[in-house]
């Protein structure tokens, strides 16, 4: 195999602080609005030109639908193996499936000569992950990276987006997952009441410590903390950090070393500057 046969794209992780879904016809008009925060910590996604396609996640294979829609949208579904290597878990509230699509989509694009703009490629992966079910806000936020705030949903074409200004050392910890497609098939009336309200609060003092205690809040407001976070979001607290829940999985994120003051083997990284890229 040559440098050729292959490309990478590098995508960061995406802990959401706070969400309001926003159903649309158009799945590249619909979304979400909210803030959350992208990670050093992410998903290294590998583009290789092969007759054995499909999906693999640290070594093995996976379902992975949102992906398999990006590369048949992009005419290389029966060319295309996808190799992802994540220092995140899936399923847990770290965006791991948006990463897996979106760079999926950048990579494939890259290896395979494509002609799309940035735009059109989050769009294809932002499209992919609402007809799936599996996120209504990674993708676009993982593409900008930085502390993205959501204000309007959509892809390039129709969301738009801002950011808290800032960079700091996030902790978290892991104790499983959630289904967002279970979470949105319930009553969504709460989640959009209190991801608006908590939305209009960090507009007015966009900060870092406003939006961690604002998704404290919202999780809260919005009955999505299980036992176990809010114990250790609890503690963080406690121990005088900044701390609340992935949304949506059953993990507890901090700012600086919240978790750590706590007394949990918390693992930690940084915000992350850059937002998704091919890197080779």
């Amino acid at each position: 195999m040559t440098a050729t046969d292959e490309s990478t794209a590098f995508v960061p992780g995406h802990v959401t602080g706070f969400f309001s879904p926003c159903p649309a016809d158009d799945p590249a008009r619909a979304g979400s609005r909210g803030a959350g925060l992208t990670l050093t910590d992410g998903v290294a996604v590998t583009v290789r030109e092969t007759d054995e396609s499909g999906v693999i996640l640290d070594g093995d294979p996976i379902a992975m639908p949102p992906v398999e829609t990006v590369l048949d949208d992009l005419g290389v579904a029966d060319r295309a193996r996808v190799v992802a290597e994540s220092d995140l878990p899936l399923g847990t509230g770290f965006g791991v499936s948006g990463a897996m699509t979106l760079g999926a989509a950048l990579a494939a694009n890259d290896r395979f000569g494509g002609e799309r703009s940035v735009n059109d490629l989050v769009t294809l992966a932002h499209r992919a992950e609402v007809e799936a079910g599996t996120g209504l806000g990674d993708v676009v936020a993982q593409a900008r990276g930085g502390i993205p705030i959501r204000l309007a949903p959509g892809a390039p074409a129709h969301g738009r987006l801002d950011g808290v200004p800032a960079t700091r050392r996030v902790e978290y910890v892991t104790f499983g997952g959630l289904s967002t497609a279970d979470v949105l098939a319930g009553d969504t009336d709460p989640l959009v009441a209190a991801g608006d309200a908590a939305l209009d609060r960090l507009v007015d003092a966009p900060t870092l410590p406003t939006l961690v205690a604002e998704s404290r809040r919202f999780a809260r407001d919005a009955g999505l903390f299980t036992d176990r976070v809010r114990e250790a979001v609890d503690a963080a607290v406690a121990a005088g950090g900044e701390a609340s829940m992935a949304m949506l999985g059953e993990t507890a994120f901090a700012l600086d070393s919240g978790l750590t003051d706590a007394g949990f083997d918390a693992d930690a990284c940084r915000t992350c500057a850059a937002g998704a890229h091919v890197t080779d």
